[in-house]
């Protein structure tokens, strides 16, 4: 379901950190199945993949994304190690006015990739930006568009500044991280799990990172 050869042969781009965009990154053929079977999320937010219901070729995907294959191949790409570094991940179904906002993603993380879901895109807003300060969403170097298949990798940094204007609305993306440890996963799961619940109680209140 992911073109894995695609991603190692792909740029990666260090100024001003590590990333990479890779439109395409799921296979073609795949890409009917796996919207089938991405799962109904009527909130914004973001919720732990294994507390959704999600079909059986997104669960393939996920399967995939966290297998030792692409591990290696994300290994390789970052030079880094992630022998024993546990994967996390979310699935967001929708954004509102209150996401978007200029972060770096916590220090617990150590990779972040975001997968988007989106069969057409044609809204200035929503087009993730990675920048080169946190102030000034304006200064980017790189705006991914998040249309089906496509790919946004990056090592998280100091300096991993991104963020995009607010969009109300569905926007379908899966996110995975490599996170240092066990007790970081058990923590931020919980913690996603908890703003789910009341998310489905109250709707989405305060921005989640």
């Amino acid at each position: 379901m992911i073109d894995i050869d695609k991603f190692s042969a792909t740029k990666l781009n260090s100024d001003p950190f590590e990333f990479m965009v890779l439109p395409g990154f799921l296979k073609t053929d795949k890409l009917a199945d796996i919207v089938r079977d991405f799962p109904s999320i009527k909130q914004a937010g973001s919720f732990p993949a294994d507390t959704l219901n999600c079909g059986p070729a997104f669960i393939k995907l996920i399967q995939q994304l966290e297998g030792d294959e692409f591990r290696h191949a994300v290994e390789q790409k970052f030079k880094l190690d992630l022998t024993g570094r546990p994967t996390m991940i979310t699935v967001r179904g929708h954004t509102d006015e209150t996401d978007g906002r200029i972060h770096t993603d916590s220090k617990t993380k150590i990779i972040t990739m975001l997968i988007y879901f989106n069969e057409t895109w044609h809204e200035s807003a929503g087009r993730l930006r990675l920048l080169r300060s946190g102030e000034d969403l304006d200064d980017f170097v790189a705006e991914v568009e998040p249309s089906i298949g496509t790919l946004l990798a990056f090592k998280r940094s100091d300096n991993s500044w991104h963020g995009h204007k607010p969009f109300v609305g569905e926007r379908k993306a899966l996110q995975l991280n490599w996170v240092l440890d066990e007790q970081v996963k058990r923590r931020e799961q919980k913690r996603h799990g908890v703003s789910a619940f009341f998310k489905k109680l109250f709707g989405n209140k305060e921005y989640n990172g």
